[in-house]
């Protein structure tokens, strides 16, 4: 390898003296952490607290899973990547369309520069929707890199994954998907492919769904980051450089009953204009809703007549709990979103309330817990965590959860 690697406008040190890990703890507010710690649950992360950095980050915007997870991996915001939601919509062509094929990415991550480099990669993600992505532009016929995800381990091989008969290797089942097994089944591949493949470079990324059920302090949160805390340990011991982060926070968006605090807006604005003159698209929506309904804090708007723009953003104004109204100029300056892939008004609601679009769009069935979301500004401080000490990150900059893999990478070194 050569002393640096130039990979999206920014240099990485590429001699590795250790592992550098970045583990992306979905949905994780630094009061999850607190409130496990006041129990004494999770010793293992206080002692790398002490011994470490403790710091606050921003995540990219909008504070969703896909755009974040992106970002954490090619070091860049999304106007960079162009991945800027779960989903997006196309005018030209009419599709909503999820943003998990690799066609989508604008930028290279991390992995494959530094595969290309001759480094030795390990990626392991909760839900398979992120795992393409992760995994754009590895090669894995030559043993240097591994990349699956919990949620199809059964179905991982050495020819797509670098890796089979994961389930065995790791003495786990397949996972539920909307359970706690799913992100600790990543932590445990996390903790193994330390100890017998010892990549240079890995990431795991977890899922948020007991966050999404949970408040911090609940016991069933509680037990969640008791778990992570166990893993947590055993890869401090085996001498990596770890940054933990997260992709986003979350927050109680419900109503006094227990049911969705929600602003169904593109009802709203149906009735406000004609029908067709608007289309909300909401960035949240994948195929896994069970937990949050595709309700969250963010939402882009097209507009059938673009001489509307004034109008309709006037009537969203008036809406007590729309914080954040801009049209597509602003708020992609603002908020560095590729302008291509965004709506012509782009939305944002209050901590506590969520947008949907039309009410009969949203199965909420699965919520069976008061909903707790996520997507705009109030859900966007992490925490950024870092097992040793790293005087080079400036307290006087904005971090961004997104910086992870630069200072972990530059970590290894000092």
């Amino acid at each position: 390898m050569t002393n640096t690697l130039s990979i999206n406008n920014r240099e990485y040190p590429s001699i590795l003296n250790q592992t550098s890990i970045v583990i992306c703890l979905d949905g994780s507010q630094k009061e999850y952490i607190d409130e496990a710690s006041k129990l004494n649950l999770t010793p293992n992360l206080d002692d790398i607290i002490q011994k470490g950095e403790n710091l606050m980050a921003h995540s990219a915007i909008p504070s969703f899973t896909n755009p974040n997870n992106i970002s954490i991996v090619t070091g860049q915001p999304s106007s960079v990547h162009g991945i800027c939601g779960n989903f997006f919509y196309t005018p030209e062509t009419g599709k909503e369309v999820m943003m998990n094929d690799p066609q989508y990415l604008r930028a290279p991550t991390i992995f494959e520069k530094f595969y290309q480099a001759g480094a030795k990669i390990a990626l392991v993600t909760a839900k398979d929707k992120l795992r393409t992505l992760l995994g754009n532009g590895l090669k894995f016929n030559e043993g240097r890199t591994i990349c699956f995800s919990a949620e199809k381990s059964d179905q991982a091989t050495k020819i797509e994954n670098g890796i089979e008969n994961v389930n065995e290797w790791l003495g786990m089942p397949v996972p539920e998907v909307y359970s706690q097994d799913l992100s600790e089944f990543v932590m445990a591949a996390g903790v193994k492919l330390m100890e017998e493949f010892k990549p240079d470079i890995m990431y795991l990324s977890t899922t948020d769904y007991i966050q999404h059920k949970y408040a911090p302090g609940h016991e069933v949160a509680n037990k969640f980051y008791s778990m992570f805390d166990k893993y947590i340990g055993q890869l401090d011991e085996l001498g990596a450089t770890i940054i933990i982060t997260a992709d986003h926070g979350m927050k109680p968006k419900s109503k006094e009953d227990g049911s969705p605090n929600a602003i169904f807006l593109q009802d709203h604005l149906d009735d406000k204009f004609n029908k067709n003159k608007t289309k909300v698209i909401l960035p949240i929506t994948d195929p896994y809703v069970v937990h949050h309904g595709a309700l969250g804090s963010f939402a882009t708007i097209y507009l059938e007549d673009k001489n509307d723009l004034e109008d309709v953003m006037m009537e969203i104004k008036k809406i007590k709990d729309i914080e954040v109204v801009l049209n597509k100029e602003e708020g992609c300056s603002q908020y560095n979103l590729p302008k291509d892939r965004m709506g012509d008004i782009i939305c944002m609601s209050s901590e506590f309330m969520t947008i949907g679009s039309s009410k009969d769009k949203h199965n909420l069935s699965g919520l069976n817990e008061p909903l707790r979301s996520h997507g705009g500004l109030h859900e966007r401080e992490v925490p950024f965590i870092v097992n040793k000490k790293m005087p080079q990150i400036d307290s006087n900059k904005q971090l961004y959860n997104y910086d992870a893999f630069y200072y972990a990478i530059s970590g290894t070194n000092s």
